[in-house]
């Protein structure tokens, strides 16, 4: 029996990892969340049965889905303290995790990155506490999910934008300003996998994930808000910023399976991106929406707002011609699944 960790396992990414690793493995899968932002599993894992105990809830008609709610710091610290301390508390044999997927962080929408970037800076505590905690327990393979954020930003400005190589980062060299303290985090979560990896053999991939959404996302980003918003027909239609600032959009379907590929083919602590390699502005995104709504509204850009840098996307041509990969959902197709699932909440 093999058996995952996935830490912030109820948000956005974490919990669609969760059911496609549901769905398509038989290990148990012990996911952490303190629901600060993300949404209970009775919520999103269908057909489930519930099995209480102690603060365990284990889900599943197999009992493969086991979930604790709290804070992934003190979960880590109390394993730190007593490697035994899943089978002498809640009696679960486990001697080590084999693969490790560690989405828990401070995350949020714009809003979030530039209105509490000092609630941000706790992603270096909780990283920094899971590395550590990786090099003692050297589970068999780790992900470790960076951030578009760890660019330079001075590569992603209005004039002079570029696509972005996995080799505009390098540790060796100057590094560059990365996007506010979200971007720092990353950038040093990244420099930990490859410490991780070099020095204690722990086996690291990091993604470099862009602009990813879905049909579950929360409403605090930006393409859900967008949908919900055309699907009500808002007029004036309001944009943050002018809305000519663009980014590079993947759908969460693709994100996972480049995540699984990662995970099968890096083993020391390098990073890709993952995104489509195409720029598409949020006044693009909102004249798609609404005509799947069929109106024209009036453009209202909101000046004041956070945008954030002005263009942001991957060069896709390493993960291209290295693995293979190449995201399968259009923009379309998956913008048109974000609003049907909008319309089908009103």
């Amino acid at each position: 029996m093999k058996y995952f960790l996935v830490s912030g396992a109820c948000g956005f990414v974490g919990r669609n990892l969760v059911k496609r690793l549901y769905k398509t493995t038989d290990a148990i899968i012990f996911m952490i969340d303190d629901l600060s932002i993300g949404i209970h599993p009775s919520q999103w894992l269908a057909d489930t049965t519930v099995v209480e105990n102690k603060d365990l809830e284990i889900f599943g008609k197999d009992e493969r889905l086991v979930f604790w709610q709290g804070d992934f710091r003190k979960f880590v610290g109390d394993l730190l303290e007593n490697p035994e301390y899943l089978k002498d508390k809640y009696g679960l044999d486990i001697d080590k995790f084999n693969d490790v997927y560690h989405f828990a962080a401070i995350v949020g929408g714009r809003a979030k990155i530039d209105g509490d970037p000092m609630a941000v800076a706790l992603d270096l505590a909780i990283d920094a506490e899971f590395f550590y905690w990786v090099c003692q327990h050297k589970p068999d393979r780790v992900l470790y999910p960076s951030s578009s954020a760890a660019y330079p930003i001075d590569l992603q400005a209005e004039s002079g934008a570029v696509a972005l190589k996995e080799t505009d980062i390098d540790f060796q060299s100057n590094l560059g300003k990365p996007d506010m303290t979200y971007g720092w985090s990353k950038l040093t979560g990244e420099y930990l996998a490859q410490i991780a990896a070099k020095y204690y053999g722990i086996s690291v991939a990091c993604v470099r994930p862009f602009s990813g959404y879905g049909e579950d996302q929360d409403l605090s980003y930006p393409v859900p808000a967008i949908a919900d918003r055309a699907a009500r027909k808002e007029n004036p239609f309001e944009v943050w910023g002018t809305g000519k600032q663009a980014r590079d959009f993947v759908h969460i379907d693709d994100a996972i399976d480049c995540i699984l590929m990662a995970m099968d083919n890096i083993h020391d602590g390098s990073a890709i991106n993952i995104g489509s390699g195409k720029l598409t502005s949020f006044l693009e995104i909102i004249e798609l929406f609404t005509k799947f709504a069929g109106y024209k509204p009036t453009i209202k850009p909101l000046l004041d707002k956070p945008v954030g840098v002005h263009s942001r996307y991957a060069n896709m041509d390493y993960v291209k011609n290295k693995f293979g990969w190449e995201p399968r959902i259009s923009l379309e197709e998956g913008m048109r699944r974000v609003y049907d699932a909008r319309l089908k909440e009103l």
